[in-house]
């Protein structure tokens, strides 16, 4: 069995049951962090003086905060900021980002590769910003920073960073990064009714997703997670279509709706975690769970080295929708709990994925939980309890949206075997 380290630092303690990071197989695995003292809220030197309501900035006070604390986490694991592999960073306006951004970059000499989208809701009163991070330990060998052709980002990150067999991509928009969406990601205006904005969009990204990884040593075939976010939900079914196209056997995704993305008229971002494939490192694919099969065009599980990475999980069997076991009885209004019920379902199955792995639960070292309504995390909080003694570092954001219908809930964790 890998061994997982728990780390602990001098940064406030969460209300919330999960473990402010993990070190494992190389890698350090980051809870989100808030600007928060867990005490007051957002504490007073992470916002402006009300008394000064004209100097300073909510959004670089905030940042400021969070890095700090992620600084302090880091040091504790055996790393820096140096050594940041991936990063995702959550916005409930995403006109704060210019803020955030001027910030980030007294932080990072050399910026990680990073996903930025907008979440309708966060877990503290007035938190604007939650950062995420992937962070390689010290004795985990040298990083390289991935350039291909691909058009530059105008903000703070890099396009991708390799750190041993493993190559954390950032997260791609259909951009030239000078004209917004170009004119190939988009319709022609004179034939309106001609093609498709989703599946132009997409494919522009995965097409320059392939020239990263190319230039990482690596290819589409070799990614091992994959996130999608959505403006809007409707966006799927052309989405997946072009998905199908560029993966023969799909990875494990998850995919979620999300209030806003930084360029104009863009519908959609694309985040993955690829491997360089040679003689001693491959993946495998976990299918045999005993799990309902998903109608869409990803795997359950994939395992690479000693890690698993798992799909998001959504409370469906995928032939009724929220099935019956996970919703509350309709004669019985006031009895039980929907979100509670929707957990518990979710827990279960990733139970029979990570076991079919050669992993279980209690080896989760990053989980990230998407909710519809932010008011339901006290009861998804409570099942969450029941299942982890030590929890995994875990990021809760809201979303405008899941893929099956009355979801209130979806789970995206990765373990280790």
């Amino acid at each position: 069995m890998t061994e997982r380290r728990a780390i602990t630092s001098s940064n406030p303690k969460p209300l919330a049951h999960y473990t402010e990071a993990i070190a494992v197989g190389g890698l350090a695995f980051l809870a989100g962090q808030l600007a928060t003292d867990f005490r007051d809220g957002v504490p007073a030197e992470a916002r402006k003086d009300p008394n000064f309501p004209y100097y300073g900035s909510d959004i670089k006070l905030q940042t400021r905060f969070i890095l700090k604390h992620l600084k302090n986490t880091l040091e504790a694991a055996g790393s820096s900021f140096d050594r940041v592999v991936k990063a995702q960073v959550f916005l409930t306006d995403l006109r704060d980002f210019a803020g955030f951004d001027e910030v980030w970059r007294e932080f990072f000499v050399v910026a990680p590769p990073r996903t930025t989208v907008g979440t309708s809701g966060l877990l503290i009163k007035d938190a604007l910003i939650e950062i995420d991070l992937i962070s390689a330990l010290a004795e985990g060998g040298g990083l390289i920073a991935v350039s291909s052709s691909n058009p530059k980002p105008l903000a703070a990150y890099s396009e991708a960073t390799r750190v041993g067999d493993l190559v954390f991509a950032a997260g791609q928009l259909a951009t030239d990064f000078k004209t917004g969406v170009p004119k190939e990601a988009r319709k022609d205006p004179n034939f309106p009714f001609y093609g498709s904005d989703i599946k132009l969009q997409t494919r522009y990204i995965l097409d320059h997703l392939k020239t990263t990884f190319a230039a990482a040593g690596t290819s589409l075939d070799h990614v091992v997670k994959a996130q999608v976010f959505l403006t809007s939900l409707d966006y799927f079914a052309g989405f997946d279509e072009v998905w199908r196209e560029y993966f023969k056997v799909p990875p494990p995704r998850t995919t979620v709706g999300v209030t806003d993305l930084l360029i104009k008229d863009a519908l959609i971002e694309i985040d993955l975690i690829a491997y360089v494939a040679d003689g001693a490192t491959k993946h495998e694919i976990i299918a045999d769970t005993g799990n309902p099969k998903p109608l869409a065009n990803y795997s359950e599980a994939v395992t690479v080295g000693s890690f698993v990475f798992a799909a998001g999980q959504l409370a469906t069997d995928f032939t009724a929708g929220v099935p019956k076991e996970a919703r509350k009885d309709p004669n019985f209004p006031f009895y039980g709990s929907d979100i509670k019920l929707q957990t518990k379902y979710i827990l279960e199955n990733l139970k029979r994925t990570l076991a079919a792995a050669g992993s279980s639960l209690e080896q989760v070292v990053k989980a990230q939980v998407f909710l519809i309504d932010l008011n339901d995390f006290a009861g998804f909080d409570e099942v969450w309890r029941q299942y982890f003694a030590v929890p995994p570092p875990r990021t809760t954001i809201g979303t405008t949206g899941l893929l099956i219908k009355d979801s209130l809930i979806e789970i995206d964790v990765i373990g280790v075997r």
